[in-house]
């Protein structure tokens, strides 16, 4: 049965949906020798597909949930020769092409999911079906109440109102959780700095309801795509 080329090659688990567009944008899919086009269908089983020369192929998918520490970035490899999460992953021997759920910033820590499902992928990653995440902040003085009420009632970041789901104080006033859904670049750092709020530490703690429970930093766990669909919900997508 013929499919998106996307949808195949996100299903092999090579990339995302959205990545694989990119890929196909650059002339590195080709379809029986012909490079491929936006939008073009084949069928895994009769036509040979490419992937920058590799042959496409399914391939058992992998789900894990992993600590990232401060100082590593987030793809599979780094131009500037930082480390990456990839190499938490090889030191025990996970060699399969993996790539990262969403992202999260070279100086923030916390929770990410790395897979090779891109279907799964594009489920949870893209911001139309909402996704919650939680996040403590960890700030350089106590958020004010005045503060505090303004962040919940949104801040403008470049034009656009943030929307903050859930905002707590914790027992120490310098530490806070927030949960929020949407998914821009540095968002949470870029809020607090235009509330004039210097972040010490920002560690993601949750997505959906999948949570850092029994990880220390670099470390991480292999679940099942089962577990992570129970427990990130996404909504129905907005049209």
């Amino acid at each position: 049965m013929q499919e998106r080329l996307q949808k195949l090659i996100a299903r092999a688990g090579i990339c995302s949906r959205r990545k694989a567009e990119e890929l196909i944008s650059q002339g590195r899919v080709k379809v029986n020798n012909e490079p491929a086009k936006i939008g073009q269908k084949a069928d895994l089983k009769t036509d040979k597909i490419t992937v920058d020369g590799r042959p496409l192929h399914s391939q058992k998918k992998r789900y894990f949930l992993l600590y990232k520490p401060r100082g590593y970035v987030t793809t599979m490899k780094d131009e500037f020769s930082r480390p990456c999460i990839t190499e938490l992953l090889q030191s025990q021997h996970i060699r399969e092409r993996l790539f990262t759920v969403g992202r999260l910033d070279y100086d923030s820590e916390g929770l990410i999911i790395v897979t090779n499902d891109g279907e799964l992928a594009n489920k949870i990653s893209h911001p139309s079906f909402e996704i919650q995440k939680t996040y403590r902040v960890i700030l350089g003085r106590p958020l004010s109440d005045v503060d505090r009420k303004s962040i919940e009632k949104g801040v403008p970041v470049d034009g656009k109102k943030v929307k903050v789901s859930e905002l707590k104080v914790l027992e120490n006033p310098k530490h806070i959780e927030l949960t929020i859904h949407e998914g821009r670049n540095r968002i949470i750092r870029r809020l607090m700095e235009k509330m004039n709020y210097n972040i010490q530490r920002l560690i993601r703690v949750r997505i959906g309801k999948l949570s850092l429970r029994g990880l220390k930093e670099g470390t991480f766990r292999e679940v099942t795509g089962e577990e992570i669909e129970k427990e990130v919900k996404p909504k129905a997508p907005k049209k």
